[in-house]
């Protein structure tokens, strides 16, 4: 068993990882790459940080970075959980206690969510699909499989999975005719569902259905996702050697994606944004490939310099968070009022100028302002970081 007081570096590089990706927004390449709509190499990065089309199979396995993000997140914060608790109840905590503490941790979670989703309505806008609001709904879940075996957590993954995809596959949809059918855009299973139980909660508008087809029972499949990363962090505090765990995470990590390709091209299409079960499977064996990875470079072999910047972010994920989805606007309109041209257009132009130079002999224009939204970005996280760093420096943590 690890000991205690140890901190797994690799998860806090990973967590800096998509922290910096957040509070970044994506580092404004998708909005930059639309500038260029002839380019195949902005295409690509397009994809990549974007959300693909609503079926995805461009590839027989691939997959946009930015749809990791989610269940990067959601994989995390179960690979967190056996260290939180497991220091808690070695100092001696009562169960009760860690309970009391899990359960207050779901409702704050769930209550930020909203908030966010509320951040520009006039009143409370209940919806539930904000990533902070699917981990607090799936939380308790998998804190009850905290310490069971992995014979017990690995049979409620495949009940939720099973279950959840016969409920699809029943679920009425006028003129269906394939599997697929039962998977599409607001008629699904999860979307109808979300009409019939959200209806009753006060709000400004009529309840419609979710613009990009995100569903509240998306909390049901992913709470798997955080179940993965539940036992992913126990096989790491367990006492088996280093290699040993990093060829189980790789195992589990081809098991789950073998799977969950085969899934998606017979029974089970491969959606994010219902999170379904072949999805579930999918990103699973994405997301436990990237903690292997992490955590051979990282605790195995033993390169940690390079993650500082990454576990500054990190280590508040929870605040970084907040800022990327209230104060990215805010911020970068406060640089440009107090910087303006000096900070953003020259800056842009002077990138267009080099990138166009090295790709392009010869020439020394492209369009004006084409880079404007990376710089805007990058600027952004900029500030987010040093405010991070100070924070690190001080040991001051926001923490639920």
């Amino acid at each position: 068993m690890a000991k205690p007081e140890e901190r797994l570096a690799s998860l806090d590089a990973y967590r800096g990882l998509i922290m910096l990706t957040l509070a970044a927004a994506g580092f404004g390449l998708a909005n930059t790459a639309k500038q260029f709509p002839d380019s195949s190499a902005w295409r690509y990065i397009e994809f990549h940080f974007d959300h693909p089309v609503w079926i995805s199979q461009k590839w027989v396995a691939g997959v946009s970075y930015w749809d990791l993000i989610q269940p990067s997140f959601m994989f995390m914060v179960g690979v967190a959980l056996p260290f939180s608790y497991g220091k808690r109840s070695e100092r001696g905590d009562p169960y009760w206690r860690l309970l009391l503490h899990a359960l207050v941790r779901s409702l704050v979670l769930i209550a930020l969510g909203v908030f966010l989703a509320s951040a520009w309505s006039k009143q409370t806008d209940w919806v539930f699909v904000n990533v902070l609001a699917q981990i607090g709904l799936g939380y308790m879940l998998v804190f009850f499989l905290w310490g069971k075996r992995t014979a017990v957590q690995i049979a409620v993954c495949v009940l939720i999975l099973v279950v959840y995809w016969l409920c699809f596959l029943v679920h009425n949809v006028p003129g269906a005719l394939r599997i697929a059918d039962h998977f599409q855009i607001h008629t699904n299973f999860a979307a109808q569902m979300d009409m019939i139980l959200l209806d009753w909660l006060p709000r400004e508008k009529p309840l419609q259905p979710n613009r990009g087809g995100y569903a509240t029972l998306n909390f049901i499949p992913s709470a798997v996702t955080m179940i993965f990363g539940l036992m992913s962090g126990e096989l790491l505090r367990s006492d088996r050697s280093r290699g040993q765990k990093v060829l189980r995470l790789l195992g589990a990590a081809a098991l789950c994606l073998g799977l969950g390709i085969t899934a998606g091209y017979t029974i089970c299409p491969v959606v994010k944004r219902i999170w379904t079960p072949s999805w579930t499977l999918f990103s699973g064996g994405y997301v436990l490939a990237i903690l292997a990875l992490f955590y051979l470079v990282v605790d195995v072999i033993g390169l940690k310099r390079w993650t500082y910047p990454l576990c500054v972010l990190g280590a508040n994920s929870i605040l970084v968070y907040m800022m990327g989805q209230l104060l990215h606007k805010w911020t970068a309109e406060q640089l440009r009022i107090h910087f303006g041209r000096l900070l953003f257009e020259r800056v842009a132009d002077e990138c267009q100028q080099l990138v166009n130079y090295l790709l392009i002999p010869g020439s020394r224009t492209l369009w004006p302002g084409s880079y404007a939204p990376i710089v805007e970005a990058c600027l952004v996280l900029l500030v987010f970081w040093l405010l991070s760093w100070w924070l690190y420096r001080q040991k001051l943590f926001v923490r639920i």
